[in-house]
C-alpha cells in the first residue's frame, strides 16, 4: 500500500513505522542506523514526483503526531506536529481570523510534513507565498538521532554553532563554509521567479537571506532529516470573498493576459483547461459544472478577499471589468456554494486529468513546472506544440499567475518502448522550460521525475553544492536516497512497466469505464489521496472508523494492482490480505463519485468476491444475507413465526449460524408483505398516465409502509400505479457478495416480467436507493449485453424525479415542519439528490440535508459478524449525532432502509420515508 506515491513510480518498502511519540521516531532512527537501512519520513503520499516512495523504512506521521502543539494568535504562529492535516490547522486557526497561506487542492488531507518536504504552495500563493514563505522554526531529526532546532541564524549565532564540538557543530560548520564559498555563485544560479521549487534552497543560506536553515530545508523531499515539530506563520484571512471567472478562447489567451492581471488585488489566478470541464461533465453531467463559467474554452479564477460580502463583490467586480481589455468574457461568482462547485473542478484537477473524456489514461510525469509569469504564454504555446510533435494530449491547469502549470500526459505506459518515450519527452520538455528561464518543478518537487534533469537547470558547481549540502546532515546517504541528490533514473521504477499484470485481467462485470480491463481498472488510482480526507462527501466511511490505509479506497485500489502483479501478493485471487482490505468496504459507492477519477470499490470488490470465491466455500453471511430475498419469500409465509423466534432464547444460535453480528437486533418481518396489501386491495386502480412502482426486498417484507404511502401519493397526483404481475428482485445482494452469476439469473428474470412496461417506456418508480441504483447504474456491470437494459436505465425512476415537477407539489408553500435529512450513499453516487432536495423543499417548512458519509449499515454490512464496530463508528461520524440532537418535532428522513434501521436500532428517532412525508403533507394516506 505503501509502494507509491501519486507519481508514476513503485518501490516497495522494507517496513512502514506509525510512530505515537517523538521517541518512537527516534528509536526507529536509531535501528535504522544501527542496520544501515535507509529511511523516508512520509506524510499524505500525494507527492507527484516520486519523493514520497522509496526501498526505505518509511515513518508514516498522519495517524498519530497529528496534532496542534500551540497556537499563538498574536504573533500568528502556530507549532505543529508533522501528521497535522492542513485543513485542521486552518480549523484551529479560523477563530482568530487566521490561516495558513500555502493551500494545495489537497488541503484536507496534505499534512504540515508533508507540506514542508515537497515546498507546497497552493492556489493562494500569489497573496501567501509557498510553504517555505511561510515556516518560521524546524524540530529535526538527524539520520543519527540528533536532535536540533532551526531557523534563522544571526551572526553571532552561527559563530556560536559552528564552535561546537559535537554533530550539530559539524553540521554548521560544513554549510557555512559551503555558502562561504559559494555565495556568489548560488547568487547567479537560482532563477527569479515566485515558483523555484527544484534543487535545495541553498538561497535561504545567504546573508542578506538571514541564513535561515530551516526554509533551506523546505523542500528537501525528507532526503536531509526527519522533521518532529514546526512552527509556522499564520495570515489574516479575509472574512468575505467572492470571485471573477475570466473565459478566454483557450489556454494560451488565458496564459497571455496573465501579466496584464497581476496588479489586480486578488488572492488567485488559477488557470482552467476545457479539458477538464470536458472530464467532469462526462461523468457528472453539465448542470453542476457550467452554470457560473462564462463563454470559452479556458478559464482563469480571480478570487477577491475584504472584511464584508460587499467590499469583497466590488472588488470582484472591478476585476471583471479589466476583461475586455485581456480578450475575455467575464463573470461574477458571489454565492458561496457556487463558488465552491468551481474551485471543486479546479481542486479536483489532478485526478480529473488522468481520464481524459474519451476515457483515455493520463499521468502524471511532467507535471508542475514553473516559468516568470510574463514568459507563461509563450511558454505554454510551446509546450503544447512540443505535446503534438510527440502525439500526446494532456489537459493543462494551474496556478497561472505564478506561471505554474499543472498538466496529465496521455504517456503509453503499456507499450513496449514506454521507457525511451517516456524519457525523450521529460528531457524535451526540460530543455524548454529552462530555455523560458523556468524551473522544472514549481510545486510538488523533483522526486525521482525531475531529479536526474536538475543539471540542465542548475550549473555543475550548484549540483556539487546540493550534493555537500545533502551530506552534511546525511553523511551515509540513508535519508530517502536517490532523490534530488544521486538521483534515480527518471524512466526506471514506472508502476504501470516494472509491475504488469500477470493474473488474467478480464473482468466479469462489463466495467464500462476500462474497457473490462481490471488491470486498467486498478490503475485508474493515482493517489491523490481525497479517500483520506476526515470529513466531507461520503468516500471513504471505513477509512475515518479506522484510519488505516488498508481501508481507504486507495489503500484497497494498490492492494489490488500489486494481486495482479503477483510481486509481493503471490496468491492471486485467493489473496487473504486483499479479501480482509475489502471486508470493510460497506459498498457504498462514495468513491464512485468522491473519487476524482471515479474509482468504484464496490464493483471491484463484487468482482474480487466472485472469484475469490469460485468453488470454494463462503461465509454464512454469504448464504444468509446475501439470499436474503429468496429466504424472505418462505419468511413471510408465517411472519409472526419468524419474528418470535428471532426475538427469543435461539436469536443467538441464529445469528451466529447465519453470520449475523450478536449485538445486532434481527428486523421483524411485516405482518403483512407490500404486495399482499396490494392484492387485498384489489391491485391497479384506473387513472392518468401508468407507473410501475418496484416492490423492493425491503419494502416489501420489512417495512410496508413506505410502499403504501407511494402508491397514495402518485393515485393521488393522478397516476395509474402498477405493480410487477409476478415476484422480481434486482439482484442486489447476490451482486454485493460476488455471486454474480445468481446476480445475472435474477436481473434476467425481473427483465422478462419488465419486457412489456420497458417497451412501452412507462416508468419504474424505485423506493429503495440501493436498488434503485442497481436497476440504472448495476444491471448494465451485469448484463452489458441485453438490450433491455438501456431501456430499464432509461425508464427507472427515483419516487422523487416522477413526483417533483408535478403541478400539485411544485412551488407550493408547504405546511410541514422542519426534517433533518440523511442521502442515501447510493443517491449520493448514482441517482442525485437534486429532486429529492425539491420535493422536500415542497413538504417541509425547513430541511437539514445531512451529506457527510454513509450511516454505516450498508446493507448487510452492519449486520455482518466482525463488522458491528466499525458499522456503528461510521454512523457516529455525523449522522448518530445530528438524529440525537435534533429536536423531537423534527422528522427524521431517510429513503434507505439500511440508513432507517440504523437510525431506529442506536437512537430513539423512528425515521421516515420522502413518500410518507409527501403523503402526510397532501393529506393522503396508504393504510
Amino acid at each position: 500500500m505503501y509502494s507509491t506515491d501519486a507519481s508514476n513510480y513503485r518501490h516497495v518498502p522494507i517496513a512502514v513505522v506509525t510512530p505515537r511519540s517523538n521517541a518512537d521516531v527516534l528509536a526507529t532512527l536509531e535501528v535504522c542506523a544501527q542496520r544501515g537501512l535507509p529511511v523516508l519520513p512520509r506524510g499524505a503520499g500525494t507527492s507527484i514526483g516520486g519523493q514520497a516512495a522509496n526501498t526505505a523504512v518509511i515513518i508514516d506521521f498522519t495517524r498519530h503526531l497529528d496534532r496542534v502543539l500551540d497556537l499563538d494568535p498574536e504573533h500568528a504562529t502556530a507549532r505543529v506536529q508533522p501528521g497535522l492535516v492542513l485543513d485542521r490547522l486552518r480549523a484551529a486557526a479560523a477563530p482568530h481570523g487566521l490561516t495558513f497561506g500555502p493551500d494545495p487542492s489537497t488541503h484536507n488531507r496534505c499534512t504540515l510534513g508533508g507540506m514542508i518536504g515537497n515546498n507546497a504552495c497552493g492556489s493562494h500563493s500569489v497573496a501567501w507565498g509557498k510553504t517555505a514563505d511561510n515556516v518560521r522554526s524546524l524540530e529535526i531529526a538527524l539520520a543519527d538521532g540528533t536532535v536540533l532546532e532551526v531557523g534563522p541564524t544571526p551572526v553571532d549565532e552561527l559563530e556560536r554553532l559552528c564552535a561546537r564540538g559535537d554533530r550539530t557543530g559539524t553540521l554548521y560548520r560544513g554549510l557555512a563554509a559551503l555558502v562561504e564559498r559559494d555565495a556568489d555563485r548560488i547568487r547567479a544560479a537560482f532563477p527569479s521567479l515566485p515558483r523555484r521549487v527544484s534543487g535545495y534552497n541553498l538561497d535561504a543560506l545567504l546573508p542578506e537571506n538571514g541564513w535561515n536553515l530551516a526554509r533551506a530545508l523546505v523542500g528537501s523531499e525528507g532526503t536531509c532529516a526527519t522533521v518532529l515539530s514546526a512552527t509556522v506563520g499564520l495570515v489574516a484571512s479575509p472574512a468575505a470573498r467572492s470571485m471573477a471567472v475570466l473565459g478566454f478562447p483557450d489556454n494560451v489567451s488565458a496564459a497571455e493576459a496573465v501579466p496584464a492581471l497581476l496588479g489586480l488585488p486578488v488572492l488567485t489566478v488559477e488557470g482552467i483547461d476545457g479539458k477538464l470541464v470536458a472530464a467532469l461533465r462526462a461523468r457528472r453531467g453539465a448542470a453542476a459544472v457550467d452554470a457560473d463559467l462564462p463563454p470559452g474554452g479556458a478559464w482563469l479564477y480571480l478570487e477577491t478577499g475584504a472584511d464584508t460580502v460587499e467590499q469583497a463583490q466590488e472588488l470582484a467586480r472591478r476585476v471583471a471589468a479589466v476583461a475586455p481589455d485581456v480578450g475575455a468574457t467575464a463573470t461574477v461568482v458571489g454565492d458561496p456554494s457556487h463558488r465552491r462547485a468551481l474551485w471543486r473542478i479546479r481542486e479536483e484537477g489532478a485526478g480529473l486529468a488522468t481520464r481524459l473524456a474519451d476515457g483515455s489514461e493520463a499521468w502524471s510525469g511532467w507535471e508542475d513546472a514553473a516559468v516568470p509569469p510574463d514568459r507563461l504564454g509563450g511558454y505554454l504555446r510551446d509546450f503544447e506544440k512540443l505535446m503534438e510533435d510527440h502525439g500526446r494530449r494532456g489537459a493543462v491547469y494551474g496556478h497561472f499567475g505564478d506561471g505554474c502549470l499543472h498538466v496529465r500526459i496521455d504517456f503509453p505506459f503499456t507499450a513496449t518502448d514506454a521507457r525511451h518515450r517516456y524519457r525523450r519527452f521529460l528531457e524535451e520538455a526540460a530543455d524548454l522550460v529552462v530555455e523560458h528561464g523556468g524551473s522544472l518543478s514549481g510545486e510538488h518537487g523533483d522526486g525521482q521525475a525531475r531529479a536526474e534533469l536538475l543539471p540542465k537547470m542548475f550549473p555543475p558547481h550548484i549540483i556539487s553544492a546540493f550534493g555537500e549540502f545533502k551530506s552534511a546532515f546525511d553523511p551515509e546517504g540513508r535519508m530517502n536516497p536517490h532523490r534530488v541528490v544521486d538521483p534515480a533514473p527518471l524512466d526506471a521504477d514506472l508502476r504501470p512497466v516494472v509491475a504488469p499484470p500477470v493474473l488474467p485481467t478480464r473482468a466479469q462485470l462489463a466495467l464500462h469505464a476500462d474497457g473490462g480491463d481490471f488491470a486498467a481498472a486498478t490503475r485508474r488510482c493515482v493517489g491523490v489521496g481525497k479517500c483520506l480526507a476526515p470529513s466531507g462527501g461520503v468516500m471513504c466511511p471505513s477509512y475515518r472508523a479506522t484510519r488505516e490505509e488498508k481501508h481507504s479506497t486507495r489503500g484497497r485500489a494498490r492492494l489490488l494492482f500489486e494481486m495482479l502483479a503477483g510481486d509481493v501478493i503471490t496468491d492471486g485471487w485467493r489473496s487473504t490480505e486483499v479479501k480482509d482490505a475489502l471486508d470493510l468496504c460497506l459498498g457504498c459507492k462514495g468513491c464512485k463519485t468522491d473519487c476524482p477519477v471515479g474509482v468504484d470499490m464496490a464493483a471491484y470488490k463484487a468482482e474480487f468476491l466472485s472469484k475469490h470465491y469460485r468453488n470454494r466455500r463462503r461465509p454464512m453471511s454469504h448464504y444468509g444475507m446475501g439470499a436474503l430475498p429468496r429466504w424472505l419469500r418462505f419468511g413471510a409465509l408465517a411472519p409472526r413465526v419468524v419474528n418470535a423466534v428471532t426475538s427469543s432464547r435461539l436469536a443467538p444460535l441464529l445469528k451466529r449460524i447465519g453470520g449475523v453480528a450478536a449485538e445486532r437486533d434481527i428486523p421483524k418481518l411485516a405482518e403483512r408483505t407490500f404486495r399482499s396489501w396490494w392484492t387485498r386491495r384489489g391491485g391497479a386502480r384506473p387513472g392518468g398516465d401508468p407507473v410501475v412502482l418496484w416492490p423492493d426486498t425491503f419494502t416489501n417484507y420489512f417495512d410496508p409502509g413506505p410502499g403504501r404511502d407511494a402508491v397514495a401519493v402518485l393515485e393521488e397526483l393522478g397516476y395509474e400505479v402498477h405493480l410487477p404481475s409476478r415476484s422480481v428482485c434486482c439482484g442486489l445482494t447476490w451482486y454485493s457478495t460476488g455471486q454474480l452469476g445468481t446476480a445475472r439469473e435474477k436481473l434476467s428474470r425481473t427483465l422478462d416480467v419488465l419486457e412489456p412496461w420497458l417497451e412501452r417506456g412507462v416508468p419504474v418508480v424505485g423506493l429503495e436507493p440501493s436498488c434503485t441504483a442497481m436497476l440504472r447504474a448495476d444491471a448494465a456491470e451485469l448484463l452489458p449485453d441485453d438490450p433491455r437494459v438501456p431501456a430499464l436505465a432509461a425508464c427507472t425512476r427515483t419516487f422523487a424525479e416522477l413526483v417533483g415537477d408535478h403541478a400539485a407539489l411544485r412551488g407550493r408553500r408547504p405546511g410541514g415542519g422542519r426534517v433533518l435529512t440523511q442521502v442515501h450513499c447510493h443517491q449520493h453516487a448514482d441517482l442525485g439528490f437534486d429532486a429529492d432536495r425539491a420535493v422536500l423543499g415542497s413538504v417541509a417548512g425547513e430541511v437539514d440535508v445531512l451529506e457527510g458519509g454513509c450511516c454505516g449499515l450498508a446493507g448487510n454490512f452492519g449486520f455482518e459478524r466482525d463488522h458491528y464496530e466499525v458499522s456503528v463508528a461510521c454512523g457516529e461520524h455525523e449522522l448518530l449525532p445530528a438524529v440525537r440532537a435534533a429536536s423531537a418535532d423534527t422528522a427524521i428522513h431517510a429513503d434507505g432502509f439500511s440508513c432507517r434501521t440504523q437510525i431506529r436500532q442506536l437512537t430513539d428517532r423512528d425515521p421516515v420515508h420522502l413518500a410518507t412525508l409527501t403523503a402526510r403533507e397532501l393529506g393522503v394516506s396508504g393504510t
